[in-house]
């Protein structure tokens, strides 16, 4: 059936769009399929990832339960090397630096710490890696040592540590036996533990332990 004026001049127009607005269109369409194409693949393979650490971290609790320290440091150098963008790689260092520690082997717990203060992708983990290393480089008592622990302190808290990083300052300051600005940390780290109800009580009661060795008061 013959197009009537009206139909004809419309599809022309149609004809001129597609003409002139066609390579835009197309490419628009293409980058949409290859962004939703990518979406797909990374959704795919960040679960196949924590699957595959979380298998990983499996066996370093199976030889946390044997006491095989040298299958545990394996395991978790393995989870850094492979899975560093789950959090199984940031909780397993923590848990070797623990081991290390507990062997006497300090400098090798202080290397898992720094590694999960720089790479812990969650929140927590960055956290407890930060003040634990902040721990361990104040028991080494080295210079070059409390300078990177200072370092550290100075950085902004992560939400809802603030009461550990001060009560971390104060461990800082009292290790160079400056007493009375151990105390302002201290009392200070009290206040805001007070406003965190979430916190555990013997998270209070070591502090309190604390305040009281340096004359403190808790407020």
């Amino acid at each position: 059936m013959p197009l009537d004026l009206e139909e004809q001049e419309q599809l022309d127009q149609l004809k001129a769009f597609w003409q002139k607005y066609r390579n835009l269109i197309t490419g628009v369409l293409t980058a949409a399929l290859f962004a939703y194409a990518a979406y797909s693949g990374f959704q795919w393979w960040r679960t196949s990832q924590a699957a595959a650490a979380s298998q990983l971290y499996e066996t370093m609790v199976a030889a946390i339960n044997k006491g095989d320290k040298d299958q545990i440091l394996r395991a978790a150098d393995d989870l850094q090397m492979q899975f560093s963008s789950t959090p199984y790689a940031a909780m397993s260092s923590l848990v070797a630096a623990k081991i290390a520690s507990d062997a006497g082997d300090s400098s090798k717990a202080i290397d898992y710490l720094r590694w999960a203060a720089k790479n812990a992708s969650d929140q927590g983990y960055l956290a407890l890696a930060k003040l634990r290393l902040v721990t361990q480089l104040i028991e080494q008592g080295a210079e070059k040592d409390f300078a990177e622990a200072d370092a550290i302190l100075k950085e902004k808290p992560v939400a809802g540590f603030e009461a550990l990083w001060l009560e971390r300052r104060g461990d800082w300051y009292l290790a160079q036996k400056n007493t009375a600005e151990a105390r302002k940390s201290y009392e200070a780290a009290w206040s805001q533990l007070n406003q965190a109800k979430e916190f555990p009580e013997e998270a209070r009661r070591l502090l309190k332990v604390k305040l009281d060795a340096v004359g403190g008061v808790a407020q």
